[in-house]
C-alpha cells in the first residue's frame, strides 16, 4: 500500500506539464524547495524527497531528464522529478504484460479485496495527497481533497462491480448443449492523465481495471 501511495503523490507531482521547468535553468534554486520548508512537512509524509523517480515499473526508477516541479499559486519550486526514457517506458510495457498473466487470473473479488485495500489506504493519507495536488495544480485545497476522494469513491465502486460481473447461458441449437457468455479481461490498457486532474481521472481508469483483470500503463 506503501507504494500505491507514493505512486499517487509521485505521479501527482510529475503532471503538472505547464508548470515544469527543466532542472539545468533553476539549478540555484535546489536549496529553496517547498518541499523542504515546515509548511509543507507533508510532502515528505508522503515520501516525496528533493529528487524523486519517475517511473515505475515494480521499482521507482527514472533515466530521463530531471525536471522542476513549479507551485502556479506562488510560482516556487515544490521537487525534483527525474522523468523517464524510451528504455524506461519499455521496461513499463514489459512488466505490465507480464503482470497481467498473472493478475487476469486472480477471481474478480479478489482482485476487488485489493481495490478495497487501495481505497482505505488513499482515505488515510486523504488530506496530505489533496494538499499536494492543490499544491502543484493551483487549485483550493477542498477541490484537491475533492480529487483525492473521486478516486476513493471509485475504489468503493469497483470492490462491489468485482462481484456483479453478468455472464449468460444462452440455448443452442444442438440438443444438450448451451452457449455460455464470460467477460474476459483485455489486457494492459494505456491511460493518459490530463496535467490539471491527476488523481481522479487516474482513478476513474485503475480502479476498474484493476476490478475487471486488466493492467495499466499510466502517462500523467
Amino acid at each position: 500500500m506503501t507504494r500505491i501511495l507514493e505512486s499517487v503523490a509521485r505521479c501527482t507531482l510529475r503532471a503538472s506539464l505547464r508548470t515544469r521547468i527543466q532542472l539545468s535553468q533553476y539549478r540555484c534554486m535546489s536549496s529553496g524547495l517547498l518541499i523542504n520548508e515546515p509548511k509543507y512537512e507533508f510532502l515528505k509524509d508522503l515520501g516525496l524527497q528533493d529528487t524523486n523517480p519517475g517511473v515505475y515499473d515494480g521499482t521507482w526508477k527514472g533515466s530521463g531528464e530531471v525536471v522542476t516541479s513549479l507551485s502556479p499559486a506562488n510560482g516556487r519550486p515544490i521537487a525534483h522529478v527525474q522523468t523517464g526514457n524510451l528504455q524506461d517506458y519499455e521496461d513499463c510495457v514489459k512488466a505490465a504484460e507480464e503482470a497481467w498473466q498473472v493478475w487476469a487470473d486472480i477471481p474478480a473479488p479478489h482482485r476487488g479485496e485489493i481495490v478495497r485495500q487501495i481505497g482505505e489506504e488513499l482515505r488515510k493519507y486523504l488530506l496530505p495527497l489533496g494538499k499536494l495536488v492543490s499544491l502543484e495544480m493551483g487549485k483550493i485545497v477542498p477541490e484537491g481533497v475533492g480529487e483525492v476522494q473521486e478516486y476513493v469513491d471509485i475504489c468503493d465502486y469497483a470492490v462491489g462491480l468485482s462481484r456483479m460481473f453478468p455472464g449468460k447461458v444462452i440455448p443452442s441449437e444442438r440438443p444438450g448443449h448451451a452457449l455460455i457468455e464470460n467477460w474476459n479481461p483485455l489486457g494492459v490498457m494505456g491511460i493518459i492523465t490530463a496535467f490539471n486532474f491527476p488523481v481522479a481521472v487516474y482513478g476513474w481508469n485503475s480502479a476498474i481495471a484493476m476490478a475487471c483483470g486488466d493492467t495499466m500503463i499510466w502517462k500523467g
